[in-house]
């Protein structure tokens, strides 16, 4: 949901290589790799995080049935991706032309069916994970569509997109039953999305340094109420937790426990991925530049999202998600070098 326009929380996709018109026909690779930029493929790998994280803010540990609403975030977000490039088409066909849409490698009526496709299948897999689940996703799919047809140019559009990350949450902790536990999480993931976007929307033109220095300051914020407040768990974990292992320890406090370590260096992961491209994005407010702080501010989520379902005491869930930072990354390489080799 960002390039200047696109919902940010996926890395806007640079390739600038580009193949023939294949709008009709069967699936081919070449159609399949346009469907797979056009929801921005590697980007996808940033969504689980959201589910996880709430369900350890709620106090649960994720099974089998937290996949519906992983399934339902990862369908909800690749709808906005694709509605975002619809949207857009007109704008891309001049600033971005090697995009699917301007590009004729997918039709717009085929991507504008396939993002309605895509919110009613995120709507039914979250009424299968439960109607608590479904009460955020309702309005998380509304913010996604006001965003990406209203919202996106309007000074409205970074506080829709954190809205929609913090409702992602949300559905987590609601299909694993407390959704009002998960606020804080909810708040800190929305403010770090509101930052990122704030920045992107100067990534194609660039010439502001006022949102990378406002958004290093939300890093900073940001990683110190993660590392150094304790989250309030809910009582079935307080119960199950061993003593001395309630969270992380606040600043100056009482010492150190294996769960504080570990958000503490998640935190850390989450400054330092965040705040250098944000530091070189105001020193020189270039639009490559700008474009590098989106997507260090992009990759920062899913360190956040780890970090977050640390201090809730969800150790081995915050290890899960951290995985999730390398595999899209390894899976962004090989895409990006099989273009290489086509070209």
């Amino acid at each position: 949901m960002t390039h200047s326009a696109s919902p940010p929380l996926t890395p806007v996709d640079r390739d600038t290589t580009s193949e023939p018109p294949t709008a009709d026909g069967p699936v081919t690779p070449s159609r399949a790799a346009a469907w797979a930029e056009l929801v921005r493929l590697p980007a996808l790998f940033t969504v689980p995080g959201d589910t996880l994280a709430g369900v350890a803010a709620a106090g649960a540990r994720p099974g089998p049935r937290a996949l519906l609403p992983i399934g339902s975030s990862l369908c909800l977000y690749a709808a906005g991706m694709v509605l975002n490039d619809w949207a857009d088409r007109a704008e891309d066909a001049v600033e971005r032309p090697h995009r699917p849409l301007p590009s004729g490698r997918i039709r717009p009526t085929a991507a504008l069916t396939a993002a309605c496709g895509l919110t009613g299948a995120g709507l039914l897999l979250a009424a299968r994970a439960g109607r608590p689940a479904l009460a955020v996703a309702a309005p998380l799919a509304a913010t996604v569509w006001a965003y990406d047809l209203a919202l996106k140019h309007t000074p409205a559009g970074p506080a829709a997109m954190a809205a929609a990350r913090g409702l992602d949450l949300l559905m987590g902790a609601a299909a694993a039953g407390s959704a009002r536990a998960a606020a804080p999480s909810a708040a800190l993931l929305g403010c770090h999305t509101l930052a990122v976007t704030a920045v992107s929307r100067r990534e194609t033109t660039g010439g502001s340094t006022a949102a990378p220095l406002a958004a290093l300051a939300t890093t900073g914020a940001v990683t110190r109420l993660v590392a150094h407040r304790r989250a309030r768990l809910p009582a079935g974990r307080r119960a199950a937790a061993a003593p001395g292992l309630p969270g992380p320890t606040p600043v100056g406090g009482a010492r150190a426990t294996p769960v504080g370590a570990v958000t503490a260096a998640l935190a850390a992961a989450y400054a330092v991925t965040a705040a250098r491209p944000y530091v070189h994005a105001a020193l020189n407010p270039s639009p490559p530049l700008t474009q590098r702080a989106v997507g260090g501010g992009i990759r920062a989520t899913v360190p956040l999202q780890a970090a977050l379902a640390a201090r809730s005491g969800a150790t081995a869930t915050s290890l899960l998600i951290a995985a999730l930072a390398p595999a899209g990354r390894l899976f962004a390489r090989r895409r990006s070098m099989r273009k290489v080799s086509i070209t």
